[in-house]
């Protein structure tokens, strides 16, 4: 045993090394950070990228060690109150009501605080917690996520760092699944199995989902196993973790009319049927008349109100201030132009692409949401994470240069005031268009967006 042990030592002993001050750095971001001290943000972070890219360099087909270390790293979290987010507040206190057989959508933390009639243990601190946005709005956490806040609440046993340990196994959990059936349809695809490290081991991922405990997770875990069994033809199934994934986030949403070319008409809309049918099933113990008039007022806010680490956003707002107009009412506009906007390119990825190929599906969804994040106001470096975990399943590696540029968005935190620095975001964006655009000639100057049958027929490229 001591020779084995000695003769994998000699072997690998420069990645053993490297996981180790991984690790550390790790520690560092989980317990001895604050989220104003950008300097040391950013020198933790740089660290972690280059020590990702040397591990998946040097083990890349080591699946076991890389396996083993991206595990290690999330668990190094375990113990520590997320400091880049403040989300779990509210996730703990949606939980809180779950458990006690109250609706989350009908009540505004603001106004249940000190109340006699619904207790919500450490009431006051939750609320200080999540501050003053999120406890004056009704929650948007959609129902699977709510079923989810109230079970990591019961395991945790209405402790907030017992919720918080417990919403970070359910996440690493979901994490395995996603590298296992990432693994999977990497063979379907025709894609090395090593590339799901580059999720698995990403630094954003470890940090926003284990440390900050953001449910995009879960969410890609269904997602992935949607594809996986639709690569195997078992769509009727898939049409379950479909609406699952959905009923966490509702970014899934977006993808439902690629699967009228992806199986068919006839199958696409019993697909499509099945996926609303199960969405209506976990609203069901949610239902109230109220719901539907709160949910979609806190969801609007989205567009209409809120503004963070945009890019074409800030480049109109600019425009519209050298036109005098009003950022209130210009915020507002943009607001309702981007779900059109965005219908659109569905529908022309949706009727244009042949989606029926597994690689062409995907790289359909990867468009799909770049776009949508290209143009909202709202971009936090969680959201990105959908699109670091569809690219590796394309010949795309965009998302993979955003998931390191985004960390300049956290500069906004410099200040008490959230001042954005808008020198930083141009650094952030100029890179991922820079590299998108470099791919796009690359894989044939837009021809890798339209189906070859109407490449040089006329049809102007997408």
């Amino acid at each position: 045993m001591p020779n084995a042990v000695l003769t994998y030592w000699k072997l690998h002993k420069v990645p053993i090394l490297l996981s180790i001050l991984c690790g550390l750095l790790y520690y560092t971001f989980a317990y001895h950070l604050q989220r104003s001290d950008f300097a040391r943000m950013f020198g933790l972070y740089l660290g972690l990228f280059i020590l990702c890219y040397k591990l998946i360099q040097f083990e890349k087909w080591n699946y076991k060690f890389l396996l083993f270390l991206g595990v290690v790293f999330r668990l190094v979290f375990l113990f520590a109150i997320p400091n880049l987010s403040q989300d779990f507040y509210r996730f703990i206190w949606d939980g809180h009501l779950v458990l006690l057989g109250e609706n989350p959508y009908l009540y505004l933390p603001v106004d249940l605080v000190g109340s006699s009639e619904i207790i919500i243990p450490q009431a006051g601190y939750l609320v200080e917690g999540m501050e003053s946005l999120s406890a004056s709005n009704f929650s948007n956490y959609p129902p699977l996520s709510q079923l989810l806040f109230g079970l990591s609440v019961w395991l945790g046993g209405g402790k907030i760092l017992g919720s918080v340990i417990a919403i970070r196994l359910i996440l690493l959990l979901a994490d395995l699944g996603i590298f296992y059936f990432g693994r999977k349809l990497l063979k379907f695809v025709n894609k090395s199995p090593h590339l799901i490290f580059w999720y698995f081991l990403n630094p954003l991922i470890i940090i926003e989902l284990g440390g900050n405990l953001h449910f995009e997770g879960v969410m890609l875990f269904f997602l992935l196993i949607t594809l996986y069994l639709i690569a195997i033809n078992k769509w009727m199934l898939a049409a379950l973790p479909m609406a699952l994934s959905i009923s966490v986030k509702l970014i899934p949403l977006m993808f439902l009319p690629l699967f009228f070319k992806a199986l068919g008409l006839k199958k696409g809309l019993i697909f499509n049927t099945l996926v609303f049918l199960i969405l209506a099933a976990t609203l069901l113990p949610f239902y109230n008349p109220a719901f539907a008039e709160n949910y979609m007022a806190t969801l609007s806010l989205w567009f209409s109100n809120f503004e963070f680490n945009a890019s074409i956003y800030n480049v109109v707002k600019s425009l519209g201030e050298s036109l005098d107009l009003k950022p209130w009412e210009l915020i507002k506009s943009y607001g309702k132009l981007i779900p059109l906007i965005v219908i659109v390119w569905v529908g022309i990825l949706s009727l244009l692409r042949k989606n029926s190929s597994q690689h062409i599906l995907i790289q359909s969804m990867l468009f799909i949401l770049a776009l949508y994040f290209f143009l909202t106001p709202t971009v936090h470096p969680w959201y990105i994470i959908t699109l670091v975990a569809l690219c590796i399943f394309t010949d795309y590696r965009f998302p993979l240069v955003w998931s390191a540029t985004i960390i300049f968005s956290y500069t906004a935190y410099r200040d008490p005031g959230t001042e954005e620095s808008m020198g930083f975001l141009i650094i952030e964006y100029l890179s991922v268009y820079g590299f998108l655009i470099y791919e796009i000639f690359k894989h044939g100057s837009f021809k890798s967006l339209i189906p070859k049958k109407y490449r040089g027929k006329g049809v102007n490229p997408i």
